[in-house]
């Protein structure tokens, strides 16, 4: 089973376009203009993830809702979390397919981050509103031992980390070569 789409609120939607059709190149295909729970008004916008019209990504343009200047748009922040806690991960199919996306955001301007996770690989960067997004492929396999550790960890009350990744790897934007 997987998400029909994921709704979130946009600080800037003239920003947030230009990043996932232009960046992400993910194709804007439908808007939904209605008023919105609690007062106002909205503007839902859907983003097609790939060729058919089962994934989206949407994102919300509020208008006249109670408390709106003090909306905060980065998850993290929102939610007093560190950088990163809350992100998006789109997937991957293989490594090279990483590198593209790394490319093309450096290209446009965004920093990115390279992590081999050991079992995963995967580069990130931030959108508009200042969430991380990355885009990530599985290149292990899970095994007993993996499901038991996770099992243990689950009342694990003391620090016990896993191994450091194998790479870690910043990538300025062409911006700042």
């Amino acid at each position: 089973m997987t998400y029909h789409h994921l709704a979130l609120a946009a600080k800037d939607m003239s920003a947030m376009h230009d990043f996932y059709e232009n960046v992400m190149q993910f194709e804007l295909v439908k808007v939904e203009i209605a008023p919105v729970m609690g007062g106002g008004w909205g503007k839902h916008f859907f983003y097609r993830m790939g060729g058919d019209d089962t994934k989206f990504i949407a994102f919300w343009e509020l208008h006249d809702t109670p408390n709106q200047d003090k909306y905060e748009f980065d998850l993290n922040k929102a939610a007093h979390l560190p950088p990163g806690t809350n992100h998006i991960s789109f997937t991957a199919h293989s490594v090279d397919e990483l590198m593209v996306w790394k490319d093309r955001w450096t290209a446009a301007g965004l920093d990115a981050l390279e992590i081999d996770h050991n079992w995963c690989h995967s580069v990130y960067t931030t959108d508009p509103n200042g969430n991380m997004v990355e885009f990530c492929v599985t290149t292990g396999s899970f095994t007993a031992e993996d499901r038991e550790r996770a099992l243990a960890a689950l009342a694990e009350t003391e620090f016990n980390p896993s191994p450091p990744p194998a790479k870690i790897q910043p990538w300025p934007s062409a911006d700042a070569i």
